[in-house]
């Protein structure tokens, strides 16, 4: 990405010592990182999950979590050193100088007030603009950020609005104050690649055009290659190293950089359906609603035992919804489900226990999924009690398996808390805990949409041997095409709550497509920093 920028340091960051609190001690997190951003300069922090890429960007605005701390070093901002700035004076730095752009916009918006209200708060309480004055305002930056019915949308809810239109809501709200710097906290981590197009584009139209500096976090690679002029890569809370973009992705000088870049290498063999063979489970002709609207229409596919299926489509699609109705969470108004050629009660309530046991599923937001109050022996030996009747020895014993299976050790992991693992550990309780049921299916909802990418292969990879040792069949949710080129056999392509089309792997990725799929296929990111742009052009939008 090219823009004129002014040579002035917005931000310059020497020697930063962060620490965090743990066992009754404190324990360094980051090791003396050093950061200089120049005003209307992206830079981009890179690096896998632990590597203090969230931590050094809330400490740009003189903030830490709960439970950490800045123990040495200088945060200057524009001549403030936020390290011994007062808290009042920090407060009114943060939203009106310094934004702040979560991850997940539905966890970060107040669902009792609309947008526009939330939109407003600051600029009138920082006294920079009257209210009436702000909600004018906030309709041409949702009209710049290509929000549909911009003079409209601002009066929504929260609920009322989808993912993507959110995440650019909050790109307004924290331009609401003209701030000088943004950090953004892997914005398009949970969105589906069409939706993440419009949202890059609109993130980077916004910066420019204000000449706003900003601090892009993200473990997408090449999301990071459109949007930073600048990358430093993070490992363990230490700069591994930092160059132009350019620079970074042709000619990356360490070994760990490097072996970011080479991600994504693993690719299972693919399996072909086997002949005269009954499937495992059958999604025939299905309608569903949610109360009078209608959100699936003759929806078809077929699951066999030992292969995976990949479902993909943006958000809205039907993909999440087909699996609540396959698990009987939402009974369809029509059409059926069949186990091995027997049709499954529509209600989970019906199902017999060994019914329900078949089906179990794995969830996106491993943090959400999982209760932080009870411990892993816990969580992981409640199905195994329910499903198996296992008690006692017998218990643990089946536990401690199901740790090895995920290969996490038992004498480490069977009496800690979730909030004492990582994010890709915790998705690994989640699989041990639906491999506790003893399932022959089992459905994957966006389980690696936010983990790093070292991290998300590393599940792939386990859940690929678990497949080939017990012989498990998968429906794999996803809206990132290289998990799907990466793991399955065959592919359904939804939109719309239609299958538009469906095929082996080999055959849906290879042309013709249909104008669809095509349109998701073009709208992965690559890792070169003029393909937004390019891509752009080719589709007629205006990026200025």
């Amino acid at each position: 990405m090219t823009k004129e920028k002014k040579h002035e340091v917005l931000l310059d960051i020497q020697n930063l010592h962060i620490e965090g609190y743990s066992d009754e001690h404190w324990v360094e997190i980051v090791h003396g990182v050093d950061l200089k951003l120049h005003r209307g300069e992206v830079m981009g922090l890179i690096g896998e999950s632990g590597a203090g890429k969230s931590t050094i960007g809330l400490a740009a605005m003189g903030f830490t979590r709960d439970g950490t701390r800045i123990s040495e070093g200088s945060v200057d901002f524009d001549g403030m050193e936020l390290t011994t700035t007062p808290k009042a004076d920090l407060r009114s730095l943060r939203g009106a100088r310094i934004a702040y752009v979560a991850q997940s916009a539905a966890a970060s918006f107040n669902p009792a007030h609309r947008l526009i209200d939330q939109h407003t708060e600051a600029p009138v309480q920082y006294r920079i603009k009257k209210r009436l004055e702000s909600q004018e305002d906030a309709m041409e930056l949702y009209n710049r950020l290509r929000l549909p019915h911009p003079h409209e949308i601002g009066f929504r809810y929260p609920h009322q609005v989808s993912g993507g239109q959110l995440q650019r809501a909050m790109t307004a709200m924290a331009m609401s104050c003209r701030p000088d710097l943004i950090i953004f906290d892997e914005p398009t981590t949970a969105l589906d690649v069409t939706t993440q197009i419009e949202v890059l584009s609109a993130i980077r139209d916004i910066v420019d055009e204000f000449n706003t500096a900003a601090i892009y976090i993200t473990h997408d690679l090449a999301v990071v290659a459109q949007m930073a002029d600048v990358i430093k890569v993070l490992l363990k809370g230490n700069e591994v190293e930092q160059a132009d973009t350019r620079t970074m992705l042709e000619n990356p000088k360490e070994e760990y950089t490097k072996s970011l870049w080479a991600v994504r290498d693993f690719k299972s063999a693919q399996k072909k359906r086997p002949a005269n063979t009954l499937p495992l489970y059958s999604v025939e002709n299905i309608d569903a609603a949610y109360g009078t609207v209608k959100v699936l229409e003759d929806v078809s596919f077929d699951i066999f035992a030992g292969m995976t299926v990949a479902v993909v489509g943006e958000s809205g699609s039907g993909k999440s919804t087909t699996a609540r109705c396959i698990t009987g969470l939402l009974p369809p108004t029509s059409g059926h489900i069949l186990f091995k050629g027997e049709e499954m009660p529509p209600r989970f309530q019906d199902r017999t226990k060994d019914q329900l046991r078949q089906a179990q599923m794995i969830y996106q937001m491993a943090d959400t999924a999982l209760n932080p109050k009870v411990k892993i022996k816990e969580i992981i030996g409640r199905p195994a009690q329910f499903y198996g009747g296992l008690r006692g020895a017998e218990l643990k014993t089946r536990v401690d398996e199901l740790l090895d299976l995920i290969e996490l050790d038992p004498a480490n992991y069977y009496n800690r808390y979730p909030t004492e693992l990582s994010g890709g550990q915790k998705q690994r309780i989640g699989i041990a805990r639906a491999l506790a049921a003893e399932p022959t299916f089992i459905i994957c909802d966006e389980i690696t949409s936010a983990l790093d990418q070292l991290v998300a292969e590393g599940i792939l990879r386990l859940l690929d041997k678990l497949q080939d040792e017990l012989d498990l069949a998968y429906m794999f949710i996803t809206h990132d095409l290289a998990t799907v080129r990466s793991i399955a056999d065959e592919v359904v392509v939804m939109q719309n709550g239609k299958v538009i089309e469906q095929g082996p792997k080999d055959v849906m990725f290879t042309p013709p497509h249909h104008e669809y799929t095509d349109l998701l296929l073009s709208s992965v990111p690559e890792m070169d920093p003029d393909w937004l742009t390019t891509l752009l052009e080719e589709r007629g939008v205006d990026d200025n």
